[in-house]
Parts: C-alpha cells; sequence; structure tokens
C-alpha cells in the first residue's frame, strides 16, 4: 500500500486542480442543483504520495504526486462535497480524502455534508453509503437543466446508463 499525505488546498495548487479536474472532468466547471461553481476555485483537500514512500531517495529529491483531490462547496451550516478523485482506486485515498473533509467540517460547525451524483455512478453510490451517507432524494431528469447549464454532459454515462437524475445524498453531524 503506498503512503500518502492529505492536507488542505492552498493558492499554489489552484493550476494544478485546474489541470486535474479538466483531465478527469473535463472541465473545472461542476454543475449541481442547477447552479455551477469553478472547482479550481473551491476550497478542499489533495492527497500527496512522495516519491520516497516507493524508493530511496533523500526527501528534498523526491517531488510529491498528487493522487487526489475532494473539493467543497461551503454554505450556511451546510457543505457540498463538489468533487473527489482518486488516481489509486481502492487504496484508501478516496476515503481519506472524505475523512479529512468531515473532520474538518466538525470542527467548522458544519451540520450537513451532501453531495450529488448521478443515477449511472453505481460505484459512487455504494462508495458513499458505505461511509454512512443516505440517500435523500432523487431529483428526477435534472441532468436535462444541467446540460442547459454545461452542454458537455454525456448522454450515457458509466455502465452504459442514460445519465438522467441526480442523486442527493448526505451526512449530518
Amino acid at each position: 500500500m503506498s503512503a500518502f499525505t492529505i492536507r488542505p488546498l492552498e493558492r499554489a495548487d489552484r493550476e494544478w486542480v485546474a489541470h486535474f479536474l479538466d483531465e478527469r472532468w473535463g472541465t473545472t466547471q461542476i454543475v449541481s442543483r442547477g447552479r455551477a461553481v469553478y472547482g479550481h476555485l473551491l476550497p478542499g483537500f489533495m492527497a500527496e504520495r512522495s516519491a520516497e514512500a516507493e524508493t530511496d531517495a533523500p526527501q528534498d529529491m523526491a517531488p510529491a504526486e498528487n493522487i487526489g483531490l475532494i473539493t467543497v462547496h461551503i454554505g450556511d451550516k451546510e457543505c457540498e462535497i463538489t468533487t473527489l478523485d482518486s488516481l489509486d482506486e481502492a487504496m484508501g485515498v478516496g476515503s481519506a480524502l472524505v475523512e479529512a473533509v468531515e473532520e474538518w467540517a466538525r470542527e467548522a460547525g458544519i451540520k450537513r455534508l451532501w453531495l450529488v451524483t448521478t443515477n449511472d455512478n453505481l460505484d459512487a453510490l455504494k462508495f458513499w453509503q458505505k461511509r454512512g451517507y443516505e440517500l435523500v432524494s432523487v431529483h428526477r431528469n435534472a441532468i436535462a437543466e444541467a446540460r442547459r447549464i454545461k452542454p458537455q454532459i454525456p448522454i450515457t454515462g458509466l455502465n452504459g446508463i442514460t445519465i438522467r437524475d441526480e442523486i442527493e445524498l448526505e451526512k449530518n453531524f
């Protein structure tokens, strides 16, 4: 298992975040519940694996490799998790990023963490429910509105399923 650290995003990370979201999401624009935000401008956390974890190189010679990202949109006593990505699937990176946000949320007095995924993303539904997030709403045909804001949302998504609905999950503290 790779060793990695989780740290808050800093201003200097914004360019990397923009490139990462462009590569993984096709854009930095994230649409949820009829609202667009730009993920590279949001607060969040990143996961880094140092090259030292895989070699015997001294720390000053081994640059960190960015392997995960979580971004959040902060509201009044609630916070939306807008993106979560891990380049090391099934290695605990995504879970560690979620735990960092949850710890931050508790300390900040956030009462509700929530997120939206789409009906085709079965792996996300499993991931979030295993971490205590509950399904609270299905916003039927919400992707039609989202496509008016962000036309590049594909018609067919994961597992060959038509992307149609937004599914909202939450965890209360």
